[in-house]
């Protein structure tokens, strides 16, 4: 949900032509998972079409060619980093980023009003992260 609505916004904010470029990865996901049916259901009500997404798993690629990785709880930070070594000065909580501060928990077998939670409070954040690139 979160890549979705970033794509979504940043091209609101900047238009179709912008330099930047939004991907997720996990670090436990399932490669060629389907969005879950609740992200999907959410994301249309947003006018998003979750039905191709597919999961993927983080890369030493996706790392290095990362300007900036934002992840959603505190211990995804430290596995990132664990896991790739010098890439600390390029991970941040979204929420820390956004200046929110907290994990994101992930909606996850919960039900379709805790995703519609989930993506509201992705948003607002998103916004704030995007506002601050500028």
């Amino acid at each position: 949900m979160a890549e979705a609505l970033a794509g979504k916004l940043l091209e609101k904010k900047f238009g179709p032509n912008s330099n930047i470029s939004v991907n997720s990865a996990g670090l436990a996901a399932f490669p060629g998972d389907v969005a879950a049916a609740f992200a999907v259901q959410v994301m249309a009500g947003e006018g998003i079409d979750l039905s191709d997404h597919r999961a993927a798993l983080l890369t030493e690629e996706n790392v290095r060619e990362a300007d900036l990785i934002l992840t959603m709880t505190r211990a995804h930070s430290e596995q990132v980093n664990s896991l790739f070594p010098g890439s600390d000065e390029k991970v941040f909580l979204l929420a820390d980023f956004a200046g929110h501060g907290g994990d994101v928990p992930d909606p996850v077998g919960q039900t379709l009003e805790t995703y519609r939670q989930c993506a509201h409070k992705l948003k607002e954040m998103i916004i704030k992260v995007l506002d601050k690139l500028v």
